[in-house]
């Protein structure tokens, strides 16, 4: 059987009981490492379960599935998600890989930005559809993710926006070199985030100001899950200069509010000036 096994959004603890004793029989245990993080180390994880656990890259995963699926038929193997194993990046591929080799698989789930955004304060089911902002480069600035919110925003709904991370990404000179070399890992922080935001709305012609605007309300989010979580309301260009520390972060950009929503909005408002 693969089983693929949700680890939650905080430390070692927060895997399920029911994962646990998986990853305690498995095989083999592997770690995606390229979607997310966890507050804790590969060390820290190991000595927990009591196993040794093999941390797995995007190139990994997607070039050695069938590594990671060897002998899957007649034995169990672990594959560790931070979150949910389907939550903010899914893992259908490695299923359907599973399932073209007549291996059987089972989701283990856990909690997830997707569910844990909540600790905001806003009802989940007046959530529309998620977006994901990626970093910007000089000669690249996609913007469609703006489309999908303002889609939400016309329909009275919340956007939850996931931040880029780039872990182990080659340059493009080291590409054109053809040199393995990796770049530091980054984590879009939402100051960068709330600052592509506001040259969209800079940039585009007649941007519909009455749905979004500097002075409209968002909801700063960092290490949700963890101890040290932080969520912070306020306008979107006090966003700007919002230090909220390590990451991982995500934006919320609030559609219609209900009243309770409201209140638990001022709940995170440093600003008494903010109009919500």
């Amino acid at each position: 059987m693969l089983y693929l096994i949700g680890l939650g959004l905080g430390d070692a603890k927060d895997i399920t009981v029911k994962g646990l004793e998986v990853v305690r029989s498995a095989k083999r245990v592997y770690l995606e490492s390229y979607t997310s993080i966890l507050s804790v180390s590969k060390e820290a994880l190991e000595e927990f379960y009591g196993r040794e656990v093999v941390v797995s890259d995007r190139l990994f995963v997607e070039q050695s599935a069938d590594e990671i699926l060897e002998d899957a038929v007649v034995n169990d193997i672990a594959f560790l998600v931070v979150g949910d194993p389907l939550g903010a990046t899914t893992h259908t591929d490695l299923i359907l890989r599973a399932h073209q080799k007549g291996v059987k698989h089972r989701l283990i789930h856990n909690a997830s930005i997707i569910n844990a955004c909540g600790a905001a304060g806003l009802q989940l089911y007046n959530f529309g559809e998620i977006v994901s902002i990626p970093f910007w480069t000089d000669n690249w600035r996609p913007d469609s993710f703006m489309d999908k919110i303002l889609s939400n925003l016309r329909s009275g709904l919340h956007t939850l926006c996931l931040l880029d991370i780039k872990v182990k990404e080659q340059s493009i000179e080291a590409m054109m070199k053809r040199k393995v070399v990796y770049e530091p890992p980054r984590y879009m922080s939402v100051t960068v985030a709330a600052k592509q935001l506001l040259d969209i709305i800079e940039m585009r012609p007649q941007f519909p100001t009455d749905l979004l605007n500097d002075t409209s309300v968002a909801i700063a989010l960092a290490r949700i899950g963890c101890d040290n979580q932080c969520i912070k309301t306020c306008k979107l260009k006090d966003m700007l200069s919002l230090d909220m520390g390590e990451p991982l972060h995500s934006v919320i950009i609030p559609g219609k509010l209900h009243p309770i929503e409201t209140e638990m909005l001022r709940i995170f408002a440093d600003n008494i000036d903010i109009e919500i």
